[in-house]
């Protein structure tokens, strides 16, 4: 999992990246591609689809680091939300081209939402919640070893799971407006997408360049 970086690392990577240095691109790729794929394959479910829409996420990135607004969250949160959004639309678009059971195609982007809002809470809750977290499920380890590992009691090791998995399962429960990266950006004013474009599009300040490695 990508951590989120320091906001003061996130508004040097978006001034790195608008005066066009490719070194920049390159780090952002390295922190976050993982993460784009993921999301992507999960609304696709197609190796080929998955690495297109992330192609198309960082070239946008690249070609718009100016659309990214601090002020409504992460750099993190705004570049799984780009993700979200395309994945979407191609696997829509891949529904018209190839009549897919619209069903399916819903499954997929409710199950993508989800992992989205999933993403979106555990990457947003506080470090101590989150750190409990990984361990229990990255590493494995019980309340007991948790405790032992972030040096805490184990009464603080079960309040700090039983808080996080409180907050996690809000990602799978019905609401009209669901907490998730959407939120942070999708602002009236703010599209994610500048004119409502699809991210494969040309447009930006930069020229066309090459969006991933």
């Amino acid at each position: 999992m990508a951590t989120p970086a320091p906001p003061r690392w996130d508004r040097k990577m978006q001034q790195r990246l608008a005066r066009g240095e490719e070194a920049a691109l390159g780090e952002l790729y390295d922190r976050y591609a993982s993460l784009v794929r993921s999301l992507a394959y999960r609304v696709m479910d197609d190796d080929e689809a998955a690495d297109e829409v992330t192609r198309e996420v960082f070239g946008y990135v690249w070609e718009n680091p100016d659309a990214y607004e601090p002020r409504y969250g992460s750099l993190r949160s705004w570049i799984a939300d780009l993700t979200q959004h395309q994945a979407v639309h191609r696997l829509k678009q891949y529904e018209d081209e190839d009549r897919t059971d619209p069903q399916v195609v819903e499954a997929r982007v409710r199950e993508a939402n989800t992992a989205a809002r999933a993403d979106f809470i555990v990457t947003s809750m506080p470090a101590p919640l989150r750190a409990a977290l990984e361990l229990a499920y990255h590493e494995r380890l019980d309340y007991r070893a948790a405790a032992a590992d972030l040096g805490v009691s184990e009464d603080e090791a079960r309040r700090r799971l039983r808080l996080g998995l409180q907050l996690l399962s809000t990602a799978v429960e019905p609401s009209e407006d669901p907490p998730g990266p959407h939120d942070q950006h999708a602002q009236p004013d703010q599209p994610v997408h500048p004119d409502g474009h699809d991210l494969s599009e040309p447009h930006g300040r930069h020229e066309s360049r090459e969006g991933a490695r």
